[in-house]
């Protein structure tokens, strides 16, 4: 089933802290970059820091505003201000330098380690982790715990970030694949890109799915009313397409499994939300109410597979689903949810 919803629907959703960016490959070209575009005349008449911060989902209007303050934004090669109006053929140039880096410090944290070789680790990661370190939040986080369990990782993504390829949201468990050298890393990194990494999810969601499979493929991007979240829309967007199938429908509530064909920021939490069946326990886009209990999305990344960087044999592995998840599904078997 192809969705067929417009693109411009975005469901009302409280506001709420995202936790993680994108489950797909990192940018390998380094922190720093530049963002080039030429107005459209879609485009024109947006005001020059409402533009540049379309262009970029890391970027806060504030952040926009003072790289123009600093000259690190130029239209046709000349300094401009904020509240310049842009027009149709201009060239918009940004200068993104790289953050300033943290020390991040290994801490003695228990690892579900599925796998392990000399180039990689697969992890089973908990609901609750953070993988990575970010503003505010250096500890307690998957690195930290890699850190102290390995001599050598990736260091592609500087110190912030070592050996992680992929990331999957603070409240998600589940498969994640972990890079312990460069060349691990590029290769990783690269079947992420062409998506001939198989990865699958098991996610309870809100109410009945009447179809027993079907396809969404709609495009994500910032939500242009808050940009702390995710939604379904055509501009500033990237395709998404996921894959699902119906494994067990409850009286409120249906257990799916989720293929992911592509890796966008929150995808299967905002495809199945456009749907109108949320997952279960998403605060930022499930309904404000949580009969369930649950602290966080009822989302599990349940299998992970890839060919090996150095011997290039095709890799897969499972996760059985957490502990909490199964009481839940087993609550719900017996009426008592």
């Amino acid at each position: 089933m192809n969705s067929d919803k417009g693109t411009e629907d975005i469901r009302e959703i409280p506001e709420e802290l995202i936790d993680e960016w994108d489950d797909e490959a990192e940018d390998l070209s380094g922190p720093g970059h530049q963002l080039e575009h030429t107005v459209t005349g879609e485009d024109e008449g947006m005001r020059l820091d409402i533009l540049v911060t379309s262009l970029d989902p890391g970027l806060s209007r504030s952040r926009v505003q003072k790289l123009v303050a600093g000259g690190e934004v130029t239209v046709n090669g000349s300094a401009a201000k904020s509240n310049y109006k842009v027009r149709e053929g201009d060239r918009v140039c940004v200068k993104i330098p790289a953050p300033e880096q943290q020390e991040v410090a290994a801490e003695n944290i228990p690892l579900d380690i599925v796998y392990e070789d000399s180039d990689l680790l697969v992890v089973n990661k908990p609901q609750g982790m953070v993988v990575h370190p970010a503003a505010g939040n250096y500890s307690g986080t998957l690195v930290n715990a890699l850190l102290y369990h390995c001599d050598d990782l990736s260091g592609i993504n500087g110190v912030i970030r070592p050996g992680i390829v992929h990331r999957i949201d603070k409240d998600t468990s589940g498969l994640l694949v972990v890079a312990k050298n460069d060349h691990a890393h590029v290769s990783l990194a690269g079947q992420l890109k062409d998506h001939s990494v198989s990865r699958k999810y098991l996610a309870l969601v809100h109410g009945v799915v009447t179809e027993p499979s079907g396809i969404i493929d709609a495009p994500l991007g910032r939500d242009p009313r808050d940009r702390k979240k995710m939604a379904v829309i055509t501009r500033n967007s990237k395709e998404a397409v996921t894959r699902y199938r119906v494994l067990e429908r409850f009286e409120h509530y249906t257990l799916i499994e989720c293929q992911l064909e592509t890796g966008r920021t929150h995808q299967i939490r905002v495809h199945m939300a456009y749907l109108g069946h949320p997952v279960a326990g998403d605060p930022v886009y499930g309904p404000q109410k949580n009969p369930l209990g649950l602290k966080g999305q009822a989302l599990h990344a349940c299998l992970l597979g890839f060919r090996h960087p150095v011997t290039g044999e095709f890799m897969e592995f499972e996760a059985d689903i957490p502990p909490y998840f199964q009481n839940l599904i087993s609550e719900l078997r017996l009426g008592k949810s």
